[in-house]
């Protein structure tokens, strides 16, 4: 304080005005701006925390960059995904990048599923939604056996081996796929095939409960135009026989030149909640031929067949509400739900040595699906 006050008087007397100012006025003024001015910058003598470095202020920067584009992003007024609706999208996801990735990743993945081989053949685990022959659009099973040949083959520069579909499956089944080693080898696969030698059976989740639980399907099938606001081309039933218009007997029609024979064993293996889980072995290899016989034939569409679930027209299967809501689905999400057709076994002659028997795991969203349907798997039962 007595700081303070000398300096007052210094003041005064510099000043020329003693008569203005008094000490008691100079001393409350300078005081006051002495307590309010600021404080010295931190530093390491000063016990103090550090000051900000550089690093430090360009994260905070980015931070609040972060957090004003996230306030300008618009809020999303959709209701949450569904489990099931989750592993849609996922799968949607995962087929598309098959479908579109380097032919060496896809090599890959189908090495990684490879369920047998030997020196004639190869069977794969394929997967969904990628086609067995060249597509132009999208990256093919075919367009990468060069590279998986080498693969099998250790990566052998001098590799000459090739591979070549025998038996190919559709685009949006799974399951079992197989491969010969060469052309020979592709000829004595279908005169084997031709002769019933080859044994295939497929597991579809079909919608609708088959009535009786097994049988023979023996209906031709011929490929028919679809007219309307779509005009479109689909597969057909082309019986021989038919109801009389009597109702008490059945007339023989006349075959179509252009109809193919197609026949197809069936057997319940489960079914509840509407639906089943259906084991088909076909005779025949005509198209689409285990799809029109489920729909068509029975009335019992396989789980996913959005092609021959409506015959009139093109639109996304319609599923009673039950299925709905054990699938956890609405109707406007069905068209994401993928066809339920998988290659599970393929038997056929080793030539004289063991035959070859091969099973392919279900995929995870068949798995997924019948675990919702609350159907069981026949090894399960026991």
């Amino acid at each position: 304080m007595d700081g303070c006050r000398r300096l007052a008087a210094m003041c005064v007397r510099s000043s020329g005005l003693p008569t203005l100012l008094s000490p008691v006025t100079l001393r409350t003024s300078f005081c006051r701006s002495h307590a309010t001015a600021p404080k010295p910058a931190p530093g390491p003598d000063t016990g103090d925390k550090p000051p900000l470095r550089a690093i430090d202020l360009a994260r905070k920067v980015q931070r609040e960059k972060e957090k004003e584009k996230e306030k300008e992003k618009p809020r999303s007024t959709e209701a949450p995904l569904s489990a099931q609706q989750r592993t849609l999208t996922e799968l949607k996801r995962f087929s598309a990048q098959l479908q579109n990735v380097h032919p060496n990743v896809l090599a890959k993945h189908l090495h990684r599923g490879m369920l047998y081989r030997d020196h004639d053949l190869v069977v794969l685990n394929k997967p969904y939604g990628v086609p067995v022959r060249d597509d132009s659009r999208l990256t093919s099973i075919s367009s990468v056996l060069p590279v998986l040949s080498k693969m099998i083959d250790g990566m052998k520069i001098k590799s000459v081996s090739q591979l070549f579909p025998c038996l190919a499956l559709e685009k949006d089944s799974t399951g079992v796929l197989l491969l010969a080693r060469s052309e020979q080898t592709v000829e004595h696969i279908l005169t084997l095939n031709q002769s019933n030698q080859v044994q295939r059976k497929y597991w579809v989740v079909t919608v609708g409960i088959p009535v009786p639980s097994e049988g023979v399907i023996d209906i031709p099938i011929i490929e028919r135009e679809v007219t309307g606001p779509q005009p479109h081309y689909k597969m057909a039933l082309s019986p021989l026989f038919r109801m009389n218009d009597a109702g008490d007997g059945v007339v023989k029609v006349r075959r179509r030149q252009q109809a193919q024979p197609a026949a197809t064993k069936y057997r319940v293996l489960d079914s509840g909640n509407g639906c089943s889980l259906v084991e088909l072995q076909p005779f025949t290899g005509t198209k689409h031929q285990l799809r029109v016989h489920m729909a068509l034939a029975l009335g019992c569409p396989i789980l996913g067949d959005h092609k021959y679930s409506h015959w009139d027209k093109l639109a996304p299967q319609k599923l009673p509400e039950r299925v709905l809501g054990k699938l956890g689905l609405e109707q406007a999400k069905i068209r994401h739900v993928p066809l339920h057709l998988h290659a599970r076994q393929l038997s056929l002659p080793g030539g004289g040595q063991t035959d070859i028997d091969v099973s392919c795991p279900l995929p995870k969203y068949f798995t997924q699906t019948l675990s919702r349907l609350d159907l069981t798997l026949p090894e399960k039962k026991k």
